[in-house]
C-alpha cells in the first residue's frame, strides 16, 4: 500500500496517500457506509478550489471530463468495497462556470455517474446557507446588496450544499436498527420540552414522540438548522498555498448520515478525509472509520483531531467518577 504515513487503532485507520492507490487494497464488500466531499470540478478545468499541486489531486484535473474520468475510478472502488444494499453519501453543490456564465449541474453529473456504475440514486438533502455569510466568505459580487441596486439580473443565490445518497444494488444483509428510536439530535433547533420525557422510550415505538420529532427533521429534504460553525479544528492544517475558504464538513451533517445509515460498530469510509471530520464523526458515534488523505498537512491535523477523541472520552469518564 503506497502511503506516506498512517495511524491504525482499534477504532480507526487513517492513511496519508492517494485514495486511488489505497482503495484497491480494501477488501470487497467490507464497508457499511461511505461519506465524503470530493473536489468541486468546474467546466473550465480544475476545481473550484485547489488543494495541492500534485497531479494525483482530483482538483488539478485539466478538464471537467478528465475529472469525471478520474472520479469514475474511485466510484467503481467504492461500489466494490460497499456491502450490497448499503449507502454512500456525497457532499457537493452546483459549481459556478468561469466568466459569470451561470452554474454547472455538478450534483446532477455525480448522480448520473453513480447510476452508471451500479448505484441507485436514493435521496437528496439540501443544506441551507445564509446568503450574507456566503458573501462574506467568498466575496461573490452577485451576493452583494450593491448588485441589487446596480443590476439585479446579475444577482446570485447562496446555493445550498447538497448531500446525495446512493444505494448499492442488492439486498442489505444486516438491517440498520434503532430499537429505541433516535436519542440524540444534531442541529440548532431545540427539541420541544414536552417531548423530553419520551427520550429512550421503552414502550411502543409509535408512541415515541421524541424520536418521531428527530426523524421528521432528518427525513426532510431541507436541512435548515445545520450549525455551520460546528466543525473540527482546521486552521493549523492549512499550508501557505491554501485557499482561504477551507471549511470542513459540518459535524451535524456527518452525525445525521452516520447515525441513520449505519449500525454501531460498522465501518465508515471517507476517501477525501481532509482534517478528519468524517472519521471523527464516525468514531464518536460508535462506528469504526477508515480515512484517506493526500495532503500531509491535512493528514497531520487529522491525526490530532482523531487523537483528541481519546482525551475527550477520558475527561468524560473522570467527570462520571
Amino acid at each position: 500500500m503506497a502511503v506516506a504515513d498512517q495511524v491504525i487503532t482499534d477504532d480507526y485507520a487513517i492513511y496519508c496517500g492517494d485514495c486511488c492507490e489505497v482503495m484497491p487494497q480494501i477488501p470487497d464488500e467490507s464497508v457499511h457506509l461511505s461519506i465524503y466531499s470530493p473536489p468541486f470540478a468546474t467546466e473550465g478545468g480544475g476545481a473550484l478550489y485547489n488543494y495541492t499541486s500534485s497531479d494525483r489531486d482530483f482538483s488539478n484535473s485539466r478538464t471537467y471530463d478528465e475529472f469525471f474520468e478520474h472520479y469514475a475510478f474511485l466510484v467503481e472502488q467504492i461500489h466494490r468495497v460497499t456491502m450490497p444494499g448499503r449507502l454512500t453519501a456525497v457532499h457537493c453543490m452546483p459549481v459556478p462556470r468561469p466568466g459569470g456564465r451561470g452554474y454547472s449541474d455538478f450534483p446532477g453529473d455525480i448522480i448520473r455517474l453513480h447510476e452508471r456504475l451500479g448505484f441507485w440514486y436514493w435521496a437528496r438533502h439540501a443544506v441551507w446557507k445564509e446568503p450574507l455569510g456566503v458573501r462574506n466568505r467568498t466575496m461573490a459580487r452577485g451576493l452583494a446588496h450593491r448588485q441589487v441596486v446596480e443590476d439585479s439580473s446579475l444577482c446570485d443565490v447562496a446555493s445550498a450544499d447538497e448531500v446525495l445518497l446512493f444505494r448499492k444494488k442488492g439486498d442489505n444483509p444486516i438491517p440498520i436498527e434503532h430499537p429505541q428510536g433516535l436519542a440524540e439530535y444534531s442541529g440548532e433547533r431545540e427539541i420541544p420540552t414536552d417531548l423530553l420525557r419520551f427520550r429512550n422510550w421503552k414502550g411502543k415505538q409509535r408512541e415515541n414522540r421524541y424520536s418521531h420529532w428527530i426523524w421528521r427533521q432528518y427525513a426532510s429534504a431541507f436541512w435548515d438548522d445545520v450549525r455551520i460553525g460546528r466543525v473540527l479544528p482546521f486552521k493549523e492544517g492549512r499550508g501557505q498555498d491554501d485557499e482561504r475558504h477551507m471549511h470542513p464538513l459540518q459535524l451535524d451533517v456527518i452525525d445525521r448520515i452516520v447515525i441513520l445509515r449505519s449500525n454501531p460498530g460498522e465501518t465508515v469510509l471517507t476517501p477525501f478525509m481532509g482534517v478528519g471530520s468524517e472519521p471523527y464523526g464516525s468514531v464518536v458515534n460508535g462506528r469504526k472509520a477508515v480515512g484517506i488523505e493526500l495532503k500531509p498537512s491535512y493528514f497531520n491535523q487529522a491525526k490530532k483531531n482523531m487523537a483528541s477523541i481519546v482525551s475527550e472520552q477520558q475527561q468524560g469518564e473522570l467527570l462520571l467518577t
